[in-house]
C-alpha cells in the first residue's frame, strides 16, 4: 500500500524535515499519526497524496508514484485536509460532478452519512459553517471507498455530538481493504477508532505500533498514590490521583490511554514491546 525508501524532504535545503525516513505499510489498518506541532505528520500526508514532489521513487502508493498525480492513483485516494476548500455549489451538485472521479464512489453511503450529520443536498457549500463543511467532506471521503484515506485534524471544528458522530460513521463505513491515516492533535477524539500507533519526531517515525501489541504489554491505570508501587514505566499527576503506565503481570487488559502513552513516547520513556 505505502512504501517509502530513505525519503528526504525539507521546504529548504538547509533545514530538512525528513532525511532517509523508511515506512510501510499495508491495507487493512485505522492509523493515528501522533506528533507535536512542526513534526511533520501533515506534510507526510502531502507527500503521500502527491501534492508535494520528491525526487527518483522515494515514495509508492498502491504502486504509484505519487506526484506523477496517475489518474487511476488519484481516483483510489482521498485526503481529507485541516481546512478544505469548497466550490460555491449545492451539495447535490457537488456529488454530480466530483462522485465521478472515483471508481468506487457510493452516492447511497454518501446519503446514509450525510443524514447522519444533519446536511441536505439543497445546501450550498460556502454557505455552511467551517464545522459543516467539515463534516461534508469527510462524509463524502468515506463514500469515496478509496483505498487510501487519509484525514488531516478531522475533528477539529465539530462540536461534541458531531465528534461522536464522526466515530460512528468512520467505524461502519471502513472496510478490511482500506488503509486510513489520522493525523491528529485531538487524540482524546480518536482513542477507540484507531488499531495502530505512529509518532513521528523530528523527521522520524520514532514509534509505530500496533494497539493490541501495546495493551498485551502494558497497563494504563489511575492510582491514588504512587507508594510501594513497583515497575511503574510513565507517571502524570492528574485531577483524580496519578495516571500510570505499567507492565502487564496477570491477565488483566486495560483499555490504553493514547494521550497517556503519547506523552510517555514524547518525554523518551523506553517502553519495551
Amino acid at each position: 500500500m505505502i512504501s517509502t525508501q530513505n525519503l528526504t524532504y525539507g521546504y529548504s535545503k538547509k533545514e530538512l524535515l525528513f532525511k532517509d525516513l523508511n515506512f510501510t505499510q499495508s491495507a487493512g489498518s485505522i492509523i493515528g499519526l501522533l506528533g507535536k506541532n512542526g513534526a511533520g505528520k501533515s506534510t507526510l500526508l502531502k507527500l503521500i497524496s502527491g501534492l508535494l514532489y520528491v525526487k527518483d521513487e522515494q515514495i509508492k502508493v498502491n504502486g504509484y508514484i505519487p506526484h506523477k498525480r496517475d489518474p487511476d492513483f488519484l481516483s483510489d485516494i482521498f485526503f481529507v485536509n485541516d481546512t478544505p476548500f469548497l466550490p460555491s455549489l449545492t451539495i447535490k451538485t457537488y456529488l454530480q460532478i466530483y462522485g465521478a472521479l472515483y471508481k468506487s464512489f457510493d452516492i447511497e453511503k454518501m446519503y446514509k452519512i450525510l443524514l447522519e450529520f444533519e446536511l441536505q443536498e439543497d445546501q450550498n457549500l460556502k454557505k455552511l459553517s467551517h464545522g459543516q463543511q467539515k463534516k461534508f467532506i469527510i462524509a463524502f471521503a468515506l463514500s469515496t471507498n478509496c483505498k487510501l484515506l487519509m484525514l488531516d485534524e478531522p475533528t477539529n471544528g465539530l462540536d461534541i455530538p458531531s465528534k461522536s458522530v464522526f466515530r460512528k460513521v468512520l467505524v461502519n463505513s471502513v472496510e478490511d481493504d482500506q488503509l486510513v491515516i489520522i493525523s491528529t492533535h485531538q487524540v482524546k477524539d480518536v482513542e477507540t477508532l484507531i488499531d495502530k500507533i505512529i509518532v513521528v519526531e523530528n523527521g522520524s517515525i520514532v514509534f509505530n505500533e500496533d494497539v493490541y501489541r501495546i495493551t498485551e504489554k502494558l497497563q494504563f491505570k489511575i492510582l491514588n498514590h504512587l507508594d510501594d508501587i513497583s515497575g511503574i514505566i510513565y507517571s502524570e499527576k492528574s485531577p483524580m490521583g496519578y495516571k500510570v503506565i505499567l507492565p502487564v503481570n496477570n491477565d488483566e487488559e486495560t483499555e490504553m490511554d493514547i494521550e497517556l502513552m503519547f506523552n510517555a513516547i514524547c518525554n523518551k520513556t523506553e517502553i519495551n514491546l
